[in-house]
C-alpha cells in the first residue's frame, strides 16, 4: 500500500467517525472536540493507567477552576509569554480573568496555602484536567492541535537532592506506558540556548544546576537514545522530552520531564528547612501522555483503530443467530454474565443476517465476536470470531471465555 493510502486509512479523524470515538459540532465550535461514551472509555482506561502508576510513588489528586485571575499568570511568567494564546474573561465587576492554558501556577497555590517543612518534601500532587488555548482557527487539525484539550499533568515540589530520585522514577512510568502501548522511544535533552538569554527565565547559574540534574538521570539511562535540543528548553526550565516512533515510521514528541527553579521564586514558594530558614523547592513538571487529545490522534493512527483488549471500547460482541426465543435468552445471559465480570459487552439482537453482524463488529473492530445459535444453545459453548491481530481462542464455555477476556484485559494485553 503506498504511504499516502496508509495515511488516508490511519487518519485519526476518518477513525474517530468511523469508531464512533469523538465528534466535532459547528455549534460548540471548531477544535473542541466532544467524546462519545466508547471515546471516553479510551481516555478513563488511559488516564486510570497513569495515575494508577503515580498512585505507587505517593501522587495525591488535586483538583483546581478552568479561570483564574490575570495576576496569577502575570507573577509565575505565563502572561508575557502567553497572552495572546489566552481566552481573555472579562467579569460583569470588571475583572479579567483568563481560561487555563496550564497547571502548574494553580498548582502552585495549593502548595502556598500554608507553611511548608523540608519533612514535607516531596510534595507530589497530580491532575487530569482540560486546558484551552486560543489556536487560529486555520492551525487546528483534528485532535493533533485543538483549542480544548485533556492535559495528565503532575508537579513535584522537592528539594535539589530530590532531583535525580524523582526524575528516574517518573522515567520509569513513562518508559512502562509506551512500552505496554507498543511505542518505541527516544529522548531530546531540550537545553537553553545561552545566545538568547532573554527568552529564558532564571540565572544562568540556575540553568546550570538544572540541567545537571537531568544530565545524571541521563548517565542512569546510557542505552538511551538522547538527541541534543539546544534552543528548545521551555522558558522556566530544561526537560526532558521523549520521542514515540509510530507503525507508520514517524516520531512525536509525547512525554515530558522539566525541571523548573524559576516559577518557584517568581510566586515566592518557601519551605523551611533543618536551621529553621526559608529556603525553595525545586518543582518538576511531569505529563505522561502530555495532551490525551494528541496522544490518542497519534495511538489511533498508530494503531489503525485496532486497540489492545484492555482498551478497547468494546471487548466483545454478542450476535444472535435468529429471533427464536432460547437463543436470545441464552444471548442475554452472555451479556449479563459479561458485565458482572467486567467486560464490555453489547448484544446484536438485529434482524439482519448473521454474516451482517459479524461484519458490523469486524468494522467496529471489536477484538471478539461470538455468535449465539442451535450448537451453542445445545453444549453451552461458544467458538470466538476473533480480530487479525489477535489470537485465536479455542472453543470454550462461557465463564471460560470470560474469564480469558476479564484476565487479559485486567494484564493490559
Amino acid at each position: 500500500m503506498e504511504e499516502t493510502d496508509k495515511l488516508k486509512e490511519n487518519d485519526h479523524r476518518r477513525l474517530g467517525q468511523e469508531l464512533d470515538l469523538f465528534v466535532f459540532s459547528d455549534l460548540v465550535g471548531a477544535g473542541l472536540p466532544l467524546w462519545t461514551p466508547r471515546g471516553t472509555i479510551l481516555r478513563e482506561e488511559l488516564d486510570r493507567f497513569v495515575q494508577g502508576m503515580r498512585d505507587e510513588y505517593g501522587f495525591q489528586a488535586v483538583t483546581i477552576p478552568h479561570i483564574t485571575k490575570k495576576e496569577l499568570y502575570q507573577k509565575s511568567g505565563h502572561w508575557t509569554k502567553f497572552s495572546n494564546d489566552l481566552f481573555h474573561i472579562k467579569s460583569r465587576e470588571g475583572h479579567e480573568f483568563a481560561m487555563k492554558p496550564m497547571n502548574c501556577p494553580h498548582h502552585m497555590q495549593i502548595y502556598a496555602s500554608r507553611p511548608r517543612s523540608y519533612r514535607e518534601l516531596p510534595i507530589r500532587y497530580r491532575e487530569t484536567t482540560m486546558n484551552y488555548r486560543d489556536e487560529q482557527t486555520g492551525e487546528l487539525n483534528g485532535l493533533l492541535r485543538a483549542r480544548s484539550f485533556t492535559q495528565d499533568d503532575a508537579h513535584v515540589f522537592c528539594r535539589e537532592e530530590h532531583i535525580l530520585d524523582e526524575v528516574l522514577k517518573i522515567w520509569g512510568i513513562i518508559e512502562n506506558f509506551y512500552t505496554t502501548l507498543g511505542f518505541d522511544l527516544s529522548l531530546r535533552f531540550s537545553r537553553r540556548d545561552p545566545s538568547t538569554p532573554d527568552a529564558y527565565a532564571g540565572s544562568s547559574e540556575k540553568w546550570q544546576r538544572a540541567e545537571g540534574e537531568l544530565k545524571k538521570a541521563l548517565d542512569n539511562h546510557p542505552h538511551a537514545a538522547i538527541e541534543d535540543g539546544l534552543g528548545d528548553a521551555a522558558f522556566y526550565g530544561p526537560k526532558l522530552d521523549f520521542i514515540a516512533k509510530d507503525s507508520l515510521g514517524r516520531d512525536w514528541q509525547v512525554a515530558t520531564i522539566q525541571i523548573d527553579f524559576a516559577q518557584p521564586e517568581g510566586l515566592d514558594l518557601t519551605y523551611v528547612n533543618e536551621k529553621g530558614e526559608n529556603e525553595r523547592p525545586v518543582m518538576i513538571h511531569c505529563a505522561i501522555m502530555g495532551s490525551i487529545e494528541r496522544f490518542l490522534a497519534v495511538y489511533i493512527e498508530h494503531t489503525s483503530g485496532k486497540f489492545p483488549i484492555w482498551l478497547a471500547p468494546e471487548q466483545l460482541r454478542v450476535a444472535t443467530l435468529n429471533d427464536e426465543k432460547n437463543i436470545l435468552k441464552m444471548a442475554q445471559s452472555v451479556v449479563e454474565k459479561a458485565k458482572t465480570m467486567g467486560v464490555r459487552v453489547m448484544l446484536d439482537d438485529s434482524n439482519e443476517s448473521v454474516a451482517k453482524k459479524i461484519r458490523d463488529a469486524e468494522v467496529m473492530k471489536v477484538p471478539y465476536v461470538v455468535v449465539i445459535g442451535n450448537k451453542e444453545l445445545e453444549n453451552g459453548k461458544v467458538a470466538p470470531r476473533h480480530r487479525s491481530d489477535l489470537p485465536e481462542l479455542p472453543e470454550s464455555s462461557v465463564g471460560e471465555l470470560l474469564q480469558r477476556l476479564s484476565e487479559d484485559a485486567k494484564a493490559r494485553k
